[in-house]
């Protein structure tokens, strides 16, 4: 989709993101038939541990993948530009996973992909209340579900859930 409006029909694959790398894109297609997590993330906040646990499930099968989407949203724990970040991220927690560009998650103003999100799976699941809000899309590329960043990329409910979409 060029203009990356959100309508009733879209699915996550009619998004991208600019890669934190500059000039290339994070193309939501490129992933059909795999799931995704995204999530929102951030390096000055209490939850910034969650890379590493991130890491570990884009690692766990080669039919997941997370793409992380920095966001000085919340609490001003992204004031880094995009190579500072991306430094911090390989340097701190070896990240592998496709890193968006710094993004706005929420508001009228937030990534296309987030209005998306929010129409599909409304206020509660859709919206990011705070950094590491993690968005699950299904191997079709449709919003299942979002877990705040209380809800640990290790925890047993999270994988319960990704084990149940990738058997589908």
């Amino acid at each position: 989709m060029d203009n990356q409006e959100p309508t009733m029909s879209s699915t996550a694959y009619d998004f991208s993101f600019k890669s934190i790398k500059g000039e290339e894109m994070i193309d939501l297609s490129d992933f059909k038939g795999k799931v995704m997590i995204v999530v929102n993330t951030a390096s000055d906040c209490g939850f910034t541990h969650q890379y590493k646990g991130l890491q570990s499930l884009h690692n766990s099968n080669e039919d997941l993948v997370v793409i992380g989407v920095p966001s000085n949203d919340f609490g001003n724990q992204e004031p880094a530009g995009n190579e500072e970040i991306r430094t911090f991220c390989d340097t701190k927690f070896r990240v592998s996973f496709p890193l968006a560009e710094k993004s706005l998650v929420k508001g009228k103003d937030a990534h296309p992909f987030y209005q998306w999100v929010r129409e599909e799976l409304g206020f509660v699941s859709g919206v990011p209340r705070w950094n590491f809000h993690k968005i699950l899309i299904d191997k079709e590329g449709n919003a299942v579900t979002g877990y705040a960043a209380l809800t640990k990329p290790g925890s047993k409910r999270l994988k319960r859930k990704i084990d149940s979409l990738l058997k589908l």
